[in-house]
């Protein structure tokens, strides 16, 4: 096999006329060009280079070989600053899983300034309801996922959480209600209600399980949704009443008021799972900044203000 550093001093005797030139050039002595130069027409079995006069030329093969190494040469040089690039963080490839509701008030500005900071770097995003993306970032399938669990949950092999954000569940009224006119509703306000069921069993349901625990009542689940806007229109038809976290709450609603609750709150925590112990790409990095940035800028919920401000009957939003 041709070495193909060897023929980039084949290139530099060409290029010179010279071994010695070619030696001063590139920073060798004259022996150490005049084997290389033997080591590789060795390797070519065939005559590279010959003689004239005080210098060398190039027989048919040492030129094509030449033509050869220019071409090598930029080829090592655009890798090198491709590789550069990708160090840099202003090009590459990110993995992402989301779920719905994190997409417009997370994933969606995150993207959008990573996109301005780093135009280069692609984002390839699905949905990752109703599967858990877990596996498809263990496997390297996924660079990183959205997901809510418990704060405190035993880890993942392989996997490193990082807290964006804790997202407060408000309660969603029909208009006319008898709570909408308050401006916090206690949890134990609603133990006799009907309840509308936004979320299946799992990290989304368990903190509105707890919260009426700890208020000492069971909800009386009387329909089931698949998400949160059908819950909303459940609520607005007078079939109940629910909880739906601060993200879920971002389609406006006729006909449903929104309060915050209190003891308890419940509230969901939303991590950016990564592959551990840290993600050592520039990109995967960047896009972890720009999540925590647009964690921040949701922030928690508005408290309500002297006339109820955090959700006026018919706006359906917090």
């Amino acid at each position: 096999m041709l070495d193909t550093r060897r023929m980039q001093v084949l290139r530099a005797v060409v290029t010179s006329g010279s071994v010695t030139a070619a030696a001063r050039n590139l920073g060798y002595t004259p022996s150490a060009v005049s084997q290389q130069m033997a080591a590789l027409e060795k390797e070519a079995g065939i005559a590279l280079l010959e003689r004239t006069g005080r210098g060398v030329r190039p027989t048919d093969a040492g030129r094509l070989l030449t033509e050869y190494a220019v071409a090598i040469g930029g080829q090592l040089a655009a890798a090198e600053t491709a590789l550069a690039e990708l160090r840099a963080g202003r090009t590459g490839r990110v993995s992402v899983r989301y779920f719905t509701t994190a997409g417009a008030r997370l994933v969606a500005p995150a993207v959008a300034a990573l996109r301005r900071a780093q135009p280069g770097v692609q984002v390839e995003l699905k949905l990752s309801d109703p599967d858990d993306p877990m596996p498809q970032v263990q496997g390297r399938q996924a660079d990183l996922a959205l997901v809510v669990r418990p704060r405190g949950q035993a880890g993942v092999e392989g996997v490193r959480f990082e807290h964006l954000l804790d997202d407060r569940y408000h309660a969603v009224l029909p208009e006319g209600h008898p709570l909408a006119a308050a401006p916090v509703v206690d949890m134990t306000d609603l133990a006799d209600e009907p309840w509308v069921a936004s979320e299946s069993p799992g990290p989304c349901l368990d903190p509105v399980l707890e919260a009426c625990g700890a208020a000492g009542f069971s909800p009386d689940f009387v329909v089931e949704s698949g998400d949160y806007a059908t819950a909303q229109g459940f609520v607005a038809a007078g079939l109940g009443i629910g909880l739906i976290p601060q993200l879920g709450l971002d389609a406006p609603r006729s006909g449903v008021v929104v309060r915050p609750v209190r003891n308890p709150v419940p509230v969901r925590t939303v991590y950016a799972a990564v592959r551990g112990p840290a993600p050592e790409r520039p990109a995967v990095r960047g896009l972890l900044d720009a999540l925590r940035d647009a964690a921040a800028q949701t922030g928690a919920p508005d408290e309500p203000g002297p006339s109820g401000t955090a959700g006026t009957p018919g706006s359906g939003a917090a």
